[in-house]
């Protein structure tokens, strides 16, 4: 494991992707965030971004610049949850590792329906932007099919 001195999770919605295996039917691995100590297991990307939008909708941030529609055309409004309290460190947060690869996702905004913010690859300390929730999901398979050619 590489010296982590630099990396750091960043705001409070920041989200620990840990990936142990990626194969045709996509990516394996855990999720990690501030307010739980349990892993969460995800068995493709879309559950990643279920589970992060659920957490920021419960932390009321970043906010949705579209409300998400229900069939029929009415619109749904989340409301923050009572204040969320923190159960877990970036010290242990940082320690959770994935076997093919581990990332911190910090999404700063919620805009166009779809995600902005940065994205860091713990293993080589490489931080990226991303404009979207797809260009995140892209990133991240190109550094993990990286990775596997190098193994």
């Amino acid at each position: 494991m590489k010296e982590q001195l630099s990396v750091y999770t960043g705001i409070s919605n920041s989200i620990v992707l840990a990936v142990d295996d990626k194969d045709i039917r996509g990516i394996q691995g855990r999720v990690y965030h501030a307010y739980s100590e349990e892993a969460i297991p995800i068995a493709c990307f879309e559950e990643v971004i279920r589970i992060a939008e659920n957490l920021f909708n419960d932390l009321g941030y970043p906010q949705m610049t579209t409300n998400d529609r229900e069939f029929g055309g009415s619109s749904y409004s989340y409301r923050k949850k009572e204040e969320m309290v923190k159960v877990m460190d970036d010290k242990t947060l940082l320690e959770q590792q994935g076997d093919l690869g581990t990332f911190i996702i910090r999404v700063q905004h919620r805009q166009h329906s779809s995600w902005q913010g940065k994205v860091t690859w713990i293993e080589e300390n490489e931080t990226v932007n991303f404009r979207s929730a797809l260009e995140l999901m892209k990133m991240i398979d190109h550094v993990l099919e990286e990775n596997k050619i190098k193994e």
